[in-house]
């Protein structure tokens, strides 16, 4: 990191690098932002929406060959390859830093440089962190600033915080005089970076104006380098939503949950129960903070202010809260739009429009036969338009955590629910969750799991066996019954047809219920091998149209398939090499032993 004496240096330094004709230090304010999207609009980077329809709101359209994250050119650059692990892409930190030099010289001509301060973290928070990026780019200047706390108050906490994370970005297309600048300027694949070198807390980006290519404040620092720093402060940085559930009688509890891509996590962070009385408010969708305090429980704060979702998919049906808190004042990217200049995409309720301008700004028609919105398309809006955002949300010290929810999508074998025999065995279950490959991918590869530890695969700064021993050595620093309990949920187990058994979406606090009284140990469970499950009757089903034997297919333990699965765990964790924490080994063995006494004694819980 960097201390505010160095900050003017650092900033002249690097723009003597990039050759900006121009230098602006970005205050935060409104002003400044309508500024800002005026100078988009104008040079048609921008496309204001129908105010009447979507007041406030603007739709940006990236290059075709700019459209995600890209992993493969994004480097952990560690002092040692061993410390990346073997999750990661390593580049030796000094040849990448040349390499990148190089192409950042002069990569900002004809633009100017927009000096952005941001936190990540709630002011007064004592895991706050401070970062400074450097862009040529308005689109993720503006994107920023409601990612963030953004602006002039930022530099005024840099004087006492007195470090941040230095952070440059370009796009990597300068200007000549007169040249015309592109809508969505980029560079080849090849030529894009996403560089951290976590022993410096340092990292670079350049090629991609992309999400978290380039809004160097979310998965860069908050979770890549975050990471690191936890480790070595004795903190957690994770992929994990926050949510706020409250009971009939008023009483609240705090629950994190790790999930890979597509799994559901911002709906069930922004969930309407189908339980009366029950309620469910939005800490944060996509990570967390973790801490211990000295009473030797967790609290956790959202680093983040405002959600970067995926459009595709979402609706009022399907999230009505994200639904609404998107309706005004919002960034749009790579979706479709409609006639009157209103968004559009698969999915969204409604009916198909007769036409619409798609995602590459082209003619389309129901008669197409590609997507109108990109898969990835996403909105970008303040945390503070949530209609279901707790109170609590902005809370410096953060908010106590009762449970872990960790799981993927798996249609088979994995129960419904299941809680852990305490920390070691929840540890080791955060370790093994994944998601099993579809049709969509190589054939023989259909059905394999792809293992994502804590959902954290594409996002841990160093060697994931490290990680998995912080989360153990994180439990040792507490008297185990103070530790929230861990839970695996599988919300995606289908039935011979192919379909899936348990209906989800709002019917999922019913298991939001049983997690929150099994934290009270107010309701029943049944001790298995991998866990305890739901007794029978204990997940209220009133008034839930599922049979007593899709219950039962959600409960039962198919032996045959987990003996199974600690095979594919087994080859998992060969994967991971000599630092994977012996605990683990240990954990799955123990597991392999139940399951195969549990099968000799007729699958009979009470010799269990």
């Amino acid at each position: 990191m960097k201390t505010y004496k160095e900050l003017q240096g650092w900033v002249d330094e690097m723009a003597a690098l990039c050759q900006p004709d121009r230098i602006v230090w970005c205050v935060g304010s409104d002003e400044e932002n309508e500024r800002f999207m005026s100078e988009l609009v104008s040079t048609k980077k921008a496309l204001k929406l129908n105010p009447e329809k979507r007041p406030g709101s603007y739709a940006f359209f990236s290059d075709p060959s700019d459209v995600a994250r890209v992993e493969n050119r994004t480097f952990i650059a560690s002092q040692l390859e061993e410390d990346a692990g073997p999750t990661n892409n390593w580049r030796d930190p000094e040849v990448l830093k040349e390499t990148m030099t190089e192409l950042f010289r002069g990569s900002m001509k004809g633009r100017t440089m927009y000096v952005i301060p941001y936190m990540m973290g709630p002011f007064g928070s004592p895991l706050s962190k401070i970062g400074i990026q450097l862009t040529d780019s308005l689109y993720v200047v503006v994107n920023m600033r409601m990612m963030t706390r953004f602006g002039s108050k930022v530099l005024e906490a840099l004087k006492e915080q007195d470090a941040f994370v230095p952070c440059l970005h370009s796009v990597g297309y300068p200007l000549e005089p007169g040249q015309e600048d592109l809508e969505w300027p980029s560079t080849p694949i090849d030529y894009k970076y996403i560089a951290h070198f976590p022993e410096e807390r340092l990292i670079w980006s350049y090629g991609s104006g992309y999400g978290g290519n380039a809004l160097l404040g979310k998965k860069c620092l908050a979770l890549r380098i975050a990471s690191k720093i936890a480790k070595d402060e004795m903190w957690m940085a994770e992929h994990m939503l926050i949510l706020k559930l409250t009971n009939p009688e008023g009483k609240t509890k705090y629950i994190l949950g790790a999930f890979p891509s597509a799994c559901g996590k911002t709906n069930l962070s922004m969930l309407i129960p189908t339980l009366p009385g029950w309620k469910v408010e939005t800490v944060g969708d996509d990570i967390a903070w973790i801490w211990m305090k000295p009473d030797g429980k967790l609290y956790a704060i959202n680093p983040e202010s405002g959600f970067f979702g995926v459009a595709k998919g979402t609706s009022y049906q399907s999230n009505y809260n994200a639904m609404k808190a998107i309706e005004k004042n919002t960034i749009f990217t790579n979706v479709a739009i409609t006639d009157d200049l209103d968004v559009w995409w698969e999915g969204i309720d409604g009916e198909v429009p007769e036409h619409l301008m798609d995602w590459k700004k082209q003619d389309w028609t129901k008669d197409s036969v590609t997507p109108a919105a990109h898969p990835n398309s996403r909105f970008t809006v303040s945390t503070s338009q949530c209609p279901v955002l707790a109170e609590e949300w902005d809370q410096p010290e953060g908010v106590e955590i009762s449970a872990i929810l960790v799981g993927g999508r798996r249609p088979s074998t994995i129960p419904l629910v299941h809680e852990s025999l305490g920390w070691k065995h929840g540890v080791f279950m955060g370790s093994m969750m994944g998601s099993e490959l579809t049709a969509a991918t190589i054939s023989k590869e259909i059905g394999k799991v792809r293992r994502d530890p804590f959902a954290m695969l594409p996002f841990i700064g160093y060697h994931v066996g490290d990680y998995l021993q912080h989360w153990l050595d994180m439990g040792k620093k507490s008297n185990y019954a103070m530790l929230p309990k861990i839970f695996y949920v599988n919300w995606f187990r289908k039935n011979e047809d192919g379909a899936f058994i348990w209906p989800g979406f709002g019917e999922n606090s019913r298991v939001l219920k049983w997690i929150f009284e099994r934290c009270d140990e107010s309701v029943k469970a049944e001790l298995t091998p991998i866990g305890y499950v739901p007794a029978k009757g204990s997940i209220d089903l009133t008034g839930l149209d599922l049979t007593e034997d899709d219950m039962e297919t959600l409960r039962i333990i198919d032996t045959d398939g987990w003996l199974h699965e600690v095979e594919s765990i087994r080859e998992y964790y060969h994967t991971i090499g000599s630092k994977l924490p012996v605990v683990l080994e240990e954990e799955l063995n123990k597991l392999e032993s139940r399951l195969k006494f549990f099968d000799v004694n007729n699958q009979n819980t009470d010799d269990y």
